[in-house]
């Protein structure tokens, strides 16, 4: 109220430098599949975030045998249990109304009054009990009961009537059957009638629903697939039209009988893109065989943890957890000459040399076609979609401002004060922003564009370190001394 003033009166400015919004530049968003029936069976094509391995498998459902088909447990025991990293992006798309098998009548003798069916995902609802002959059909609840072990598999349990604590029963059931999900379900696609989104057209749905950019993007078990692999690259390139991730993807076909056929593999098929990172072979823990990609996930996450989320470190001779390596069930053992000769193809690959198992390679699949440091070495990439992410996130509040000299200033000043703070940190060797009136012409300010120019210095990783050795004769003087 405008008048005559008597005493102490406060107001406030707008500050005059906009804080950076805090990004998370390695959260994995995977695809694949799950057994549902075990956890929640809404989780169909909707975008699940988990902090640990227990909210994971709640969700999910989680079964300890990585080659009965369901990709995502495998993404939790990596992510949660080997590499301790979260939060993580689960997308099932493994469908308990169209994914499923039938299996008819088996019969099974009980043992102190349990039968117990070795198979995972079966759908209770569906399961029949009937006697050997099939003249009598068991009630639930009534003659028995079913459970679910801790190992996935179903329990039938006699109770006090019909069945006997040492009958044959047989047994019959619906289950998930996760081989009859296809790669055209991981890429999905939109349905036209209702808008619903499914396979990898829910990436867009990632920020809206957590606020949180991906940050990977995978689908181990698929991702081998050509027409997946492309459509991660894809998709990581423009989410929501505005943020950018790194597509992990697995070599893994029929035709690849050893290390040296990967290049022309890799060449003929077109996996060139900048953000993709192509891993070979697949790796083992005690005795059983993993994709690479979720390793990979699990050490680029552990890694940029290491560094308070700043991706500037690459992952390669980083220790993976691992105890081999393996290609369609044969050991792999690479010599650095054979390991180099794939890094310089633009894949990544495992080594065991002085440390141990490592990651090896610091390429992406552009390499050697390209050769911009930006779009080739990994943690430079990663580094520039990052800052992406944090500059889309930090000032999009500035988005429809008046266009004003104060807060073109606002923006120059806050931005050349987050990029001070990581060169101080060393996590870049230097930056600016500048304002160029040669870039900002007067016919685009009256159409309400103005253009930032950031100039970044990010450290490339030593990949060749070289010594020279010289024999100095001189030395032999000192025979005497």
């Amino acid at each position: 109220m405008a008048g005559y003033k008597h005493g102490i009166y406060v107001s406030e400015e707008q500050t005059s430098l906009t804080p950076p919004v805090t990004v998370d530049s390695a959260m994995p968003v995977v695809f694949g599949t799950a057994p549902v029936t075990l956890g929640n069976r809404d989780n169909v094509n909707k975008p699940v975030i988990c902090y640990s391995f227990e909210e994971a498998v709640n969700e999910l459902g989680y079964v300890d045998k990585f080659d009965a088909g369901y990709t995502l447990c495998e993404m939790m025991y990596a992510q949660f249990r080997l590499y301790n990293v979260a939060p993580v992006v689960f997308v099932n798309v493994l469908d308990p109304v169209s994914h499923t098998a039938d299996v008819t009548g088996t019969d099974y003798t009980l043992a102190g009054g349990v039968a117990t069916v070795e198979a995972y995902g079966i759908m209770l609802e569906t399961v029949t009990v009937k006697s050997s002959d099939e003249v009598t059909t068991y009630v639930l609840d009534t003659d028995y009961s079913l459970s679910i072990d801790s190992d996935g598999y179903m329990l039938v349990t006699a109770l006090d009537g019909a069945i006997a604590d040492t009958d044959t029963v047989k047994i019959a059931y619906t289950k998930l059957d996760p081989s009859a999900v296809t790669s055209s379900d991981v890429v999905g696609g939109v349905d036209v009638s209702t808008g619903k989104k499914t396979g990898l057209e829910l990436v867009d749905e990632v920020f809206p629903r957590f606020r949180i950019p991906p940050g990977l993007l995978l689908a181990p078990g698929y991702s081998q697939d050509l027409e997946v692999a492309v459509m991660l690259s894809a998709k990581a390139e423009g989410i929501n039209g505005v943020f950018r991730a790194t597509a992990i993807a697995d070599l893994d076909d029929v035709s690849i009988e050893k290390y040296s056929d990967l290049p022309a593999y890799k060449q003929t098929n077109g996996l060139v893109d900048e953000d993709l990172v192509l891993c070979w072979p697949k790796l083992a823990v005690g005795g059983r065989e993993m994709w690479y990609s979720t390793h990979l996930a699990g050490l680029i996450g552990y890694t940029t943890a290491q560094d308070d989320g700043v991706p500037y470190r690459s992952p390669s001779n980083q220790n993976l957890s691992i105890t081999g390596a393996a290609h369609h069930g044969a050991e792999v053992i690479l010599t650095p000459e054979e390991a180099n000769y794939l890094n310089g193809q633009g894949i990544v690959t495992a080594l065991n040399w002085t440390n141990g198992w490592v990651a090896w390679g610091n390429r992406t699949a552009a390499y050697p076609g390209i050769t911009d440091p930006k779009d080739t070495f990994i943690p430079v990439r990663r580094m520039f979609s990052w800052n992406t992410n944090v500059i889309t996130l930090t000032y999009w509040q500035h988005v429809d401002f008046p266009i004003r000299r104060r807060d073109i200033e606002r923006i120059v000043d806050s931005e050349q004060v987050r990029l001070n703070g990581l060169t101080s940190r060393e996590f870049i060797l230097g930056g600016r922003i500048l304002f160029r009136p040669e870039e900002n012409p007067i016919t685009d300010l009256m159409d309400g564009i103005i253009r930032f120019r950031l100039m970044l210095g990010i450290a490339t990783p030593a990949r060749d370190i070289e010594f020279i050795l010289e024999y100095d004769p001189g030395y032999l003087e000192t025979l005497f001394a």
